[in-house]
C-alpha cells in the first residue's frame, strides 16, 4: 500500500501532538513541516524526524505529493492557510475554532464545497470510547429524553498575570479567548452527543487580569511557568479568563456550563452531565475511561470502558481491550483515522466533524458574544 504524505502547519503543541499520533496510523507519513521561522520549522523537523522543513507553506502546497495538510497555527491563520491549501487541492484538517469569524468560516465551507476537498475541524474530543458510547446511549433511548446538560471545561494555565500565551492577543486568537478555545469544545460536544442544538445562550464573560506581563521572547502553550521579572513587559487583556453559559437545547432541554483559565488545579478537567427522563450520565476527559450512569429507583453504576460490552456503533472507536486506558492522544488518533479514509477513498463515509461543523461553532461562538454584550438572551 503506497503511503499518504501529509504535511504539519505549526510546531507548537499542537504540532507535536499531531505529528505523533497521524504516525501511529501506519499509512501515513509526515513528509514535511511548516514553521514560523525557518530555524523553527528545521529544529522541529530535526527533532521528529521530518524530511523537509520551511517556513513558506507554497513550498508544500507545490507539491503534488503532499496529499493533506494539518493547520495547526494560530487562529488568525486558520483561514488563509486553509484557502490557499483548498486551492492546490489539497485535504485539510484544521484545529479548532475553524477560523476567526463566521464569514471566514463561510468562505471555507463554500471553497471546499467548490472543489469538493476532504475537510475536517479538530474536535478530537468525540472520539474517547466511553463518550462515544454515551452518544450511543441516547440514541438507543437509554437515558429517555434529554431534560438537563451541564458542565465544565476548567484549566488553571494562565491563572497567573505572569501566565503567557498568544491566545492572549486577539489579533492572533480573535475575540474570544477561554471561549473560543475550550468552549467551542464544550458546545461541540453536547450537540454531537445528544443530536440536538444549541438554540439560545445567555453568557456572562469576566476578565481577572486586566494586564498580564508579556515575555521578551516566544513562549510555547502550557510552558513559560518560572520566567524571571526581567523577562516581561506590560500587556493589556480584553479577552475572557472565565465564562459561564446558560442554554436552551432543542425544544425542551435546558443546561449551562462554565468555561475557565485561572482555576488552580484543574489542568484539563473537561466534563460534562447529560440527565433525561429515564436515566442521567456524566464523564470527565481527566479520567476518560470512567463512565457513571445514574438512575432514579435502582443503584447507580460506574462503567469502565471495555469495547466488547459497549454498543456495535461505539466500539469502533476503541483499539485496546478493556483495561487498557485510551485517552488524549488516542482521540486524535481516531479523528486521524477517518479523515485518512476519506483522504486514501473518496467513497468513504463522513464520520468526523467538517467545517459546516465549525461553521456551527463560530456562529454559537459570536452568539455568546453578543449575548454578553448585551447582558441578554440571544437565539442562535
Amino acid at each position: 500500500m503506497k503511503k499518504i504524505k501529509t504535511a504539519i502547519v505549526g510546531t507548537g503543541f499542537m504540532g507535536k501532538v499531531h505529528t505523533e499520533n497521524v504516525r501511529r496510523l501506519g499509512n501515513v507519513e509526515v513528509a514535511a513541516v511548516v514553521g514560523s521561522r525557518p530555524e523553527t520549522a528545521q529544529k522541529f523537523a530535526d527533532s521528529n524526524y521530518i524530511p523537509f522543513a520551511t517556513a513558506n507553506l507554497k513550498d508544500v502546497l507545490d507539491n503534488k505529493e503532499i496529499a493533506a495538510v494539518h493547520i495547526c497555527t494560530p487562529n488568525v491563520d486558520h483561514c488563509p492557510m486553509s484557502l490557499a491549501a483548498i486551492e492546490a487541492g489539497k485535504a485539510v484538517l484544521c484545529e479548532k475554532p475553524l477560523t476567526m469569524t463566521s464569514d471566514e468560516a463561510r468562505q471555507l465551507v463554500a471553497a471546499a464545497k467548490a472543489k469538493n476537498a476532504v475537510n475536517c475541524v479538530q474536535h478530537n474530543l468525540r472520539y474517547y470510547p466511553v463518550v462515544q458510547q454515551i452518544r450511543q446511549m441516547i440514541a438507543h433511548g437509554d437515558l429517555g429524553e434529554i431534560l438537563v446538560v451541564q458542565g465544565t471545561y476548567s484549566q488553571d494555565w494562565l491563572l497567573y498575570d505572569t501566565d503567557w500565551n498568544w491566545r492572549l492577543d486577539p489579533k492572533f486568537n480573535g475575540k474570544l479567548r477561554v471561549m473560543g478555545d475550550i468552549g467551542s469544545h464544550w458546545m461541540d460536544m453536547i450537540q454531537h452527543l445528544t443530536a440536538l442544538d444549541i438554540t439560545e445562550v445567555c453568557a456572562d464573560l469576566m476578565i481577572f487580569h486586566k494586564t498580564r506581563k508579556k515575555p521578551k521572547g516566544s513562549v510555547e502553550t502550557f510552558s513559560g511557568k518560572k520566567l524571571a521579572p526581567a523577562d516581561y513587559e506590560t500587556f493589556p487583556i480584553n479577552t475572557e479568563d472565565f465564562g459561564m453559559v446558560m442554554l436552551h437545547l432543542g425544544e425542551r432541554a435546558r443546561g449551562a456550563y462554565t468555561v475557565s483559565q485561572v482555576s488552580a488545579g484543574s489542568k484539563n478537567h473537561f466534563a460534562f452531565e447529560i440527565f433525561g427522563t429515564k436515566a442521567g450520565v456524566a464523564w470527565n476527559q481527566e479520567q476518560p475511561d470512567t463512565l457513571w450512569v445514574g438512575h432514579r429507583n435502582e443503584p447507580n453504576q460506574i462503567i469502565l470502558k471495555d469495547a466488547s460490552l459497549f454498543y456495535p456503533e461505539a466500539a469502533g472507536f476503541a483499539d485496546l481491550p478493556g483495561g487498557h486506558s485510551e485517552g488524549y492522544d488516542d482521540s486524535h488518533k481516531q479523528i486521524f483515522k477517518r479523515f485518512y479514509a476519506k483522504v486514501a477513498d473518496p467513497s468513504a463515509p463522513v464520520d468526523y466533524p467538517t467545517f459546516e461543523d465549525g461553521l456551527k461553532g463560530m456562529i454559537l461562538l459570536e452568539k455568546v458574544s453578543e449575548s454578553n454584550d448585551k447582558r441578554a438572551w440571544v437565539k442562535v
